[in-house]
């Protein structure tokens, strides 16, 4: 979530009047995240996230995010659900940019996952990829291993503003990843930003800890290898700050999805590849974010060479086993 589009007063009290949900009482943006404008929308009935799409979203692909959460929520899952307007419609127009009004999911992100919120994960995530198996929709990843290499023509010239040996870097992992990527693993209906800005946690005094509150956030979401959607949070999840990986963390992560969704061998054995594809998908977006982020914009860009310390430490893992599995 990020805010590039400043929305007038009037504009957005024309845009709520298309839907009962009372009067604008306060807007907030929201700073987190690096692809849509979004605000925190207060009405004298109750919050809720109005998003506004950026040139970045592809709007043909807009009825299938809002599909999508109506589908999960539909069948259970926490997560927002999209508002109709009046009219029926979920998806219209606000500064000339397609937006929509989404529900607000109680909860708050954690900057530093436990091994607590470790083991929730695993298992919301797998019934994330049950619940949309049969979802009729289907949308291209076009941020998968066929998209990486345009996105890395785009920063090359430039890469050494990041890291000296950067573009060196890149130019040999694709060759690998391109020639080796998995073919015949389980494909399905996967998050592909799950992130823990994007999990909700509410503190629960009964339990003496945190519980999960729902997902958000799913304007990645596509049709792709559901293990790369696990490979994605390993890297987002398992790394320490002084970025040390913390296989108990994997292990609980992984154990937790496995008891809704088991892996299968196949599955286990490529998670080292799709674990350097997924620190490759992220350090090719947030050097182009870095290199490309406009001057103003309330956003807070993120470090590329972040990602770049996980890929060389997923090069390094010979199989499954250091993931905290047996």
């Amino acid at each position: 979530m990020a805010v590039y589009t400043e929305v007038a007063d009037d504009e957005l009290a024309g845009f709520v009047a298309e839907y009962d949900i009372g009067a604008v009482v306060s807007c907030k943006g929201i700073a987190e995240g690096v692809e849509n404008t979004n605000y925190l929308l207060q009405t004298d009935q109750d919050s809720y996230i109005l998003t506004l799409y950026e040139k970045r979203v592809n709007p043909d692909e807009l009825p299938f995010f809002i599909g999508l959460m109506e589908h999960l929520a539909e069948r259970g899952l926490a997560c927002p659900t999209p508002l109709h307007g009046r009219d029926g419609r979920a998806l219209r127009i606000l500064c000339e940019r397609p937006a929509a009004i989404v529900s607000f999911l109680k909860g708050m992100s954690i900057r530093r996952p436990t091994l607590t919120h470790c083991a929730a994960l695993g298992p919301a995530m797998a019934e994330m990829h049950l619940k949309g198996a049969d979802f009729p929709l289907t949308r291209r990843n076009n941020l998968s291993v066929a998209g990486w290499r345009p996105l890395f023509e785009a920063i090359r010239p430039r890469a050494a503003e990041i890291k000296d040996d950067l573009a060196d870097l890149i130019a040999a992992e694709l060759d690998h990843l391109e020639t080796h990527w998995p073919e015949n693993l389980p494909v399905g209906l996967i998050h592909a930003d799950l992130f823990p800005d994007n999990v909700f946690f509410l503190a629960d005094k009964v339990a003496g800890g945190d519980r999960m509150s729902g997902l958000i956030d799913f304007y990645f979401a596509c049709t792709d290898i559901l293990a790369y959607d696990i490979a994605i949070c390993l890297n987002a999840w398992c790394f320490e700050t002084d970025g040390a990986f913390n296989a108990t963390k994997a292990r609980l992560l992984l154990n937790g999805y496995r008891r809704v969704r088991p892996l299968s061998a196949d599955e286990l054995c490529a998670l080292p590849l799709l674990a350097r594809g997924a620190a490759m998908r992220f350090l090719l977006t947030r050097s182009y974010d870095w290199l490309n982020t406009p001057a103003g914009a309330l956003v807070k860009r993120k470090d590329p060479l972040e990602y770049y310390r996980k890929l060389r430490f997923h090069q390094g893992v010979g199989g499954p086993g250091e993931y905290g599995l047996e």
